[in-house]
């Protein structure tokens, strides 16, 4: 367990912790403590040049620490465990690219949306067996490679293949980085990402990782919390700011557009 303060002092890219031009509730320090996966590369991931955390959460919990005035403490947990975690109360927040979903939101009740997304289709570079979710579904010797429980998982289940959520083309994986590996060594053939991460993956790996088709749907991210937190309330109005003067702009343009894994 750290503290962000600490993590992000050693961090390479500045942040904007400019005040919001609207008055903004005060925790007065309050310690939150949020879990994280830091697997889901350029939302949170480990870096591989100083091997810290860092990430578009990442700065966007500094700013919005900085603006409600709490104190995080990063602890990890693996993506199957955390919503039950924190619905349980383990966890005061959980963060790993989260989509806003009715079933989940039975169990957690969730920020405004920090982001919106579309689910996209990675393949190999040079990829031309298929070229949209119609033809890969066709071929039925073509593999999905995913996470259970994840966003990704339940749209290949159901936009791509046939709704069976045991349907042996679909292959595995305990992170979707580990998933992108064996796309790129050829033991699956497709892997879903929303775009934002999927983007990610390509810029880190130009000649080896193409996106095709057209978006399989839109999804938006929030942060969870356990049901009835009085957190929702002051990072809902910190993400707002946030939007309205800009920063969550900037944070898009950092981490999508300017920075390039491994780099």
């Amino acid at each position: 367990m750290f503290r962000l303060t600490a993590v992000m002092a050693i961090a390479t890219l500045a942040l904007p912790l400019s005040a919001t031009a609207q008055e903004l509730p005060d925790l007065e320090g309050r310690e939150v403590v949020i879990v994280t996966e830091n697997a889901y590369p350029p939302l949170q991931f480990i870096d591989p040049q100083s091997g810290h955390e860092i990430g578009w959460e990442y700065d966007a919990l500094e700013i919005i620490a900085e603006r409600i005035n709490i104190t995080p403490v990063i602890e990890n947990i693996s993506w199957d465990a955390m919503i039950a975690a924190v619905s349980e109360g383990q966890y005061d927040m959980g963060m790993t690219g989260i989509t806003i979903r009715a079933d989940r939101d039975e169990l957690v009740d969730f920020s405004a949306p920090y982001m919106v997304s579309q689910m996209r289709m990675l393949v190999a570079a040079g990829e031309d067996r298929f070229t949209d979710a119609a033809s890969f579904a066709a071929n039925e010797e073509l593999l999905i490679g995913t996470q259970a429980g994840t966003t990704p998982f339940y749209v290949g289940v159901y936009d791509v293949l046939d709704g069976n959520e045991a349907n042996p083309r679909l292959v595995l994986f305990e992170t979707i980085p580990a998933a992108i590996q064996a796309l790129i060594t050829g033991d699956v053939d497709m892997v879903l990402a929303d775009s934002a991460g999927g983007q990610g993956y390509v810029t880190a790996n130009p000649d080896r990782i193409q996106m095709i088709g057209e978006p399989l749907g839109t999804e938006e991210f929030g942060f969870i919390f356990p049901n009835g937190s009085d957190l929702v309330e002051p990072f809902n109005a910190a993400i707002e700011s946030m939007r309205a003067d800009g920063t969550l702009a900037e944070l898009d343009q950092r981490w999508f557009v300017d920075y390039v894994l491994g780099e």
